[in-house]
């Protein structure tokens, strides 16, 4: 069969085994080789930089963030823009070619640090992606710890926008980036390099969840609003907590309420943001529903991150985008040379428009990132003691469109009532609204926040097990049910193998690029499984 294009990195590829003629995400054929063109390029820049810094150069801030930049561009659902991808390309390739001039070796590089025929993109896109490398073996290994680092990139593209570097995770990133297509690394090889990349994955979102909370404080327990206001208002969504930050300093005192949607909910956690007066709740749920919950808002919906839903045209002229996400006919917001962007085009919109239509009226409670949870810590500690709680499921990761999904909600539902989820990013969306009730005034559902802050699940089971003595982390009333989507919850999952967390159960479906052979090392050494019914998993796990 000749494929159009071929893609297999988000859990909903057609078939659990490969999108051939069009993404599932929306993308089009064009698109997604135009991706994979800018990832080969990026390999080369990658290859380039990491001969540099062995030859005792520093690599400039800017080119370790065009790197970054260009990873996350590449998740799935952020960018659907052709010429925006060309501009990358290009952009990628005179880059490489100014630096590779400094070399004082350039032996032995391959094919991708020197190709810059920007005349043939189309051509050269169709012969460099997924299936260029022919062992499926490798391959799936390769794939593995490349969506790893399309991660751990776009946790350090949030970790950037406050004017932050990490130098170790850039030269990691470029130097296992290169190694995704260097044929002398054998299959245990790779392996080790995924393992290395769940570490990277830890230092990343730690450093990030500095970041954030050096910024706007530790996230405190707090009920957020699901209703309206009267007056005109700005849907934001995604996850860039900065991009948050000045749209509610532009939109102050304007007449003009700010609304958050999927994976921003989180926002309302933070101690600073609760000082704005117009940052009223959250509006809808996860980000497959966007296209009621976007068309019924009414006003302008700022897109910071990936997962835009390709948009219908009857609400098109009202999503905004901005940093890595762009979408052909939806208006681009850019930042200057300091950073700041500028929102009044977007404010002047959002005055023109109704407010929006009521979805729903409750809260929701959140806000249990490990500063919080620590805090409780004596108190959870007795609950485990007493019997109060028995088990804990960590139910993090990703939510979708897929009717299997449903599991998650009905798992929820049916767990004993002497148990707590964890949870963090927007697979919360499926069970967040129950009422699940509390245990001696610890919530059942302990929400962290984004897919980024899966890191304060790996904080808080690190100090249980210092508070019970344990040697193990495993040992641990803690049983693994995540739901996963995207690259990201593919750094989050190589994150908690590389903490040594094992018999976690990964679903809806395992990931297609999960070759046989991988999954049985990965099933052999970790324990990695997939999900059956709610009832067998539920008898499983509380035998």
């Amino acid at each position: 069969m000749e494929y159009k294009m071929f893609c297999y990195q988000c859990q909903e590829t057609a078939g659990c085994s490969g999108c051939t003629k069009g993404g599932v995400c929306g993308k089009t054929p064009h698109t997604a080789n135009l991706q994979d063109l800018l990832l080969y390029v990026t390999r080369g820049l990658c290859e380039v930089t990491t001969r540099l810094r062995k030859e005792g150069k520093e690599i400039e801030t800017n080119i370790n963030r065009l790197v970054t930049r260009n990873l996350f561009v590449t998740i799935t659902n952020v960018n659907f823009d052709d010429a925006a991808i060309e501009r990358h390309i290009k952009e990628t390739i005179e880059t490489t070619g100014n630096l590779r001039r400094q070399l004082k070796n350039q032996d032995n590089l391959s094919e991708a640090a020197f190709w810059e025929n920007t005349e043939e993109l189309d051509q050269k896109a169709n012969t460099v992606g997924v299936l260029a490398t022919e062992n499926e073996d490798v391959r799936s290994l390769r794939e593995l710890i490349t969506y790893g680092l399309k991660g751990i990139a776009a946790y350090h593209y949030h970790i950037n926008a406050y004017g932050r570097e990490e130098e170790t995770i850039d030269a990691f990133l470029q130097e296992a980036l290169t190694k995704t297509r260097d044929d002398s690394l054998s299959v245990e090889d790779l392996i080790s390099l995924t393992m290395e990349t769940g570490k990277y994955g830890v230092e990343v979102m730690k450093a990030l969840d500095a970041a954030n909370t050096e910024a706007y404080g530790n996230p405190e327990v707090t009920e957020v609003s699901t209703g309206v206001r009267k007056n005109p208002a700005i849907l934001i969504s995604g996850h860039d907590l900065h991009d948050l930050e000045m749209l509610l300093e532009q939109t102050k005192g304007t007449g003009v309420d700010v609304y958050t949607h999927g994976e921003m909910l989180p926002a309302h956690y933070y101690p600073k943001f609760k000082k704005y007066d117009h940052f009223v709740g959250n509006y809808g749920n996860a980000w497959w529903k966007q296209k009621e919950e976007f068309e019924a808002f009414g006003g302008p919906v700022l897109l910071t991150t990936n997962c835009l839903v390709p948009p219908k045209e009857s609400y098109r002229e009202r999503i905004y985008t901005t940093g890595t996400v762009s979408f052909p006919g939806c208006p681009h917001i850019e930042a200057d040379k300091d950073r700041r962007k500028d929102f009044s085009e977007l404010i002047a919109h959002a005055k023109q428009c109704q407010p929006p239509t009521e979805l729903e009226n409750g809260t929701i409670v959140g806000g249990f990132a490990h500063n919080q949870v620590l805090a409780l810590a004596d108190q959870v500690a007795d609950a485990v003691k007493s019997g109060a709680i028995k088990k804990f499921v960590v139910m993090a990761g990703c939510d979708g469109r897929a009717r299997s999904r449903d599991y998650y909600t009905e798992f929820a539902k049916n767990l004993p009532k002497d148990t707590v989820i964890l949870t963090a990013g927007c697979a919360k969306y499926r069970y967040n609204k129950l009422n699940l009730g509390e245990i001696g005034g610890i919530p059942r559902v302990l929400d962290a926040g984004q897919c980024n802050d899966s890191y304060s699940l790996a904080v808080i089971a690190l100090k249980l097990k210092e508070v019970f003595g344990l040697e193990d982390i495993n040992e641990l009333p803690i049983i693994y049910n995540i739901a996963w989507y995207e690259q990201k919850a593919v750094i989050v999952l190589l994150a908690l193998l590389a903490l040594g967390v094992k018999n976690i159960h990964l679903g809806p479906t395992l990931p297609a690029f999960l070759s046989p052979n991988v999954a049985d090392v990965l099933v052999k050494q970790f324990g990695i499984a997939g999900i059956k019914t709610v009832q067998e998993d539920l008898e499983s796990f509380f035998a």
